[in-house]
């Protein structure tokens, strides 16, 4: 769950990347749609695994470990990304905002990546080094299929997420055209990306 997480994070970037490029807002929203999937994945990573170490470890968190300490600077700082899109109010420069936000923390998912392989682990297992992990072959087939099925559900998730907000966009503007009423000059304040919908 925790390596789909941060890959979720990183596509979130590239997404913005997009979005700055091309300047498409539809990017922005697939940019937000994966950061928002990939906390609420954080979040259970964090439940769980501190369950997980209550059992093996006998301690719920152990501070000096670097993976689970790095994994929560990661949580926390995407954890600012909802409050920053609400912070402001212009849809354009929320979005602009957003994007460069999602590159820099992008780019820091990999750079962490690599800071905590090369520190040294006290406690925590590595199952993923650079000699192939200490997995039993049973076992790393378990792992590599319990990956896929997490990478499957996260894209089933974000492609449903993605359909939702576009079916809620299409109704909101097929409900104004019903009233005869324009669209409103200042839009309700929201942390969700706007994308102007063709009826």
């Amino acid at each position: 769950m925790a390596i789909v997480a941060l890959l979720g994070f990183v596509a979130g970037g590239a997404m913005a990347v997009m979005h700055l490029r091309t300047g498409d807002r539809a990017w922005d929203m697939r940019s937000y749609v994966a950061i928002h999937l990939s906390l609420v994945l954080a979040v259970g990573v964090l439940i769980t695994g501190a369950i997980w170490a209550k059992g093996s470890w006998g301690h719920w968190w152990v501070w000096d470990e670097p993976t689970l300490v790095s994994f929560l600077i990661v949580f926390l700082l995407y954890a600012t990304y909802q409050p920053l899109r609400f912070s402001i109010e212009d849809p354009e420069r929320q979005a602009r905002y957003a994007s460069v936000f999602a590159i820099v923390a992008g780019a820091f998912v990999p750079l962490n990546f690599l800071a905590v392989r090369m520190a040294e682990s006290l406690t925590h297992p590595r199952v993923l080094s650079t000699t192939g992990g200490a997995m039993p072959g049973e076992m790393r087939l378990t792992f590599y299929l319990s990956l896929l099925g997490m990478g499957l559900l996260f894209v089933t998730l974000w492609k449903f997420e993605m359909t939702s907000k576009h079916a809620s966009m299409q109704l909101k503007s097929l409900r104004r055209k019903l009233a005869g009423e324009e669209p409103p000059l200042a839009v309700e304040r929201s942390a969700a990306p706007r994308v102007k919908v063709e009826a």
